[in-house]
């Protein structure tokens, strides 16, 4: 016959053990964190146990195996989380920047590099009191003052215009701004001139043609008034255009595009013609000219937006040449659009 008080003696001796063996390594476990983290104040931890007194039965933990101490994941969580950060955050970089160089700023926002000059009409430091009465901003309607710094290609393509070197340039027009014909029109102004037998291409050394898709030799963009004073500078307080030759972007005023100058009497459509064979013309490193006789047709390459008087002209460069003096001699000139007023001319030789 079966001793049932024998049998289940050993049974719980066994766990007593085995529970006072728990309780001795959660011990351990929590003395050893203690003295690897911060101690902070000193705790009560409460009266220890007598090594000789059985420990109290705990109950099991439901469904699995013990929790560990709460110390034990304080310890996890110092060095885990920290390195899920870390990891974390090279990944974003990693996705942003595949390369290694995504968020580099764009080439058009960092300081040129090249040694070639901006080719404005108004050149730096010659003044703030030059009085040109024909330089000021003519009367009209509104244009865009502010842009985004960027420019998008207006679609459109042309043929070949002209024998001899072929220029590929695009149409381009500020991010952000209106303009009130609409961009189409100004890409097909800029297209009608220099395709023109009368611009650049009337030379028979020079072909020009339009695209959209690739790396033009060149671009014509209608830029805001803020924007273009930034590139262009602003140093004589008169609006002006200029040739940006580091990034190879024709700076059109958008103010100017609008109102046009007052040496052109109201003829914007003229003063337009004028502006895109001017700037174009530095593409193709012609530099500024004098008015040659009174009352002749002025040289494209004079600064007409400023005025078609020597005289008035010689006061911007007489502090800052910019390559051709201008002498003050009376003369004047008619407003002029063209390189070649007359059409094409028979190369030399």
């Amino acid at each position: 016959m079966w001793d049932s008080a024998r049998v289940t003696r050993p049974v719980r001796r066994a766990a007593d053990e085995e529970d006072d063996l728990d309780d001795r390594r959660g011990e351990f476990l929590r003395d050893r964190d203690d003295r690897w983290a911060d101690p902070g104040p000193p705790r009560d931890r409460g009266p220890r146990r007598d090594p000789g007194r059985p420990a109290p039965r705990r109950p099991a933990a439901r469904g699995g195996p013990r929790r560990p101490a709460p110390s034990v994941l304080r310890s996890w969580r110092t060095w885990v989380i920290p390195a899920l950060v870390v990891l974390t955050v090279l990944a974003v970089v990693e996705a942003v920047s595949p390369d290694g160089d995504a968020g580099s700023p764009s080439a058009l926002l960092t300081p040129p590099t090249s040694p070639n000059p901006v080719v404005r009409e108004a050149p730096p430091g010659a003044g703030q009191n030059v009085d040109i009465p024909t330089a000021e901003l003519p009367a009209g309607g509104e244009f865009p003052v502010t842009g985004a710094g960027t420019w998008h290609v207006v679609p459109g393509t042309t043929p070949q215009a002209g024998t001899g070197r072929v220029y590929t340039y695009s149409v381009e027009v500020e991010d952000g701004i209106v303009i009130p014909e609409g961009e189409a029109a100004f890409a097909t102004a800029v297209s009608a001139t220099l395709s023109d037998p009368r611009s650049w291409v009337g030379s028979g050394q020079i072909a020009v043609r339009r695209v959209d898709t690739g790396v033009p030799d060149f671009r014509i963009s209608l830029t805001s008034q803020m924007t273009d004073r930034g590139i262009c500078g602003y140093d004589i307080r008169y609006e002006a255009s200029c040739w940006k030759p580091d990034i190879k972007r024709v700076v059109i005023n958008g103010a100017r595009w609008v109102r046009g100058a007052g040496a052109f009497d109201g003829q914007l459509g003229l003063y337009r013609q004028y502006a895109i064979n001017h700037e174009v013309g530095h593409v193709f490193d012609n530099g500024h000219v004098p008015c040659p006789q009174n009352g002749a047709l002025a040289p494209v390459m004079m600064q007409q937006s400023f005025g078609t008087a020597n005289d008035y002209l010689a006061q911007l460069t007489e502090e800052n040449p910019q390559g051709t003096e201008i002498p003050r001699d009376g003369k004047t000139c008619q407003p002029n659009a063209w390189p070649y007023p007359q059409g094409a001319v028979t190369p030399a030789g």
